[in-house]
């Protein structure tokens, strides 16, 4: 009887401690977009405009090589962080929501572009 309540009450705090994890996920998208953004505003300084779509977040550790190709290009990240779900973030310059600014976005927990649970650095917080 006791094993039985020791193991419901430890079933009950492991499904309510599952809620906090995808919080601290979407913590760290938060800061993530931080990052890349103090990272796109120093290519930026350094290159005159932000980096191409096509040229992508990879421009801020590796020098692009398609046009428009810097002239004054600095690594500023030793690597591109991935999201908390395993997948790079993806760049879009303009942005959708934004025009006159990049878009960085996560396709959130299951992975699939374009649904309910896609994260944008243009979202309100």
């Amino acid at each position: 009887m006791v094993l039985g309540i020791i193991a419901m009450i430890l079933g009950g705090a492991i499904f309510t401690l599952r809620g906090i994890g995808d919080a601290a996920k979407l913590k760290q998208v938060d800061a993530d977009f931080k990052s890349l953004d103090s990272g796109l505003e120093m290519y930026k300084l350094n290159a005159g405009s932000f980096p191409t779509t096509q040229q992508g977040l990879r421009a801020l550790n590796v020098k692009p090589t398609t046009t428009p190709v810097p002239r004054r290009w600095v690594q500023v990240m030793k690597s591109v962080p991935k999201d908390p779900w395993g997948a790079d973030y993806t760049y879009r310059f303009p942005g959708k929501k934004r025009a006159n600014d990049y878009e960085i976005m996560s396709r959130g927990p299951d992975g699939v572009e374009n649904t309910e649970d896609d994260l944008s650095s243009q979202d309100e917080p």
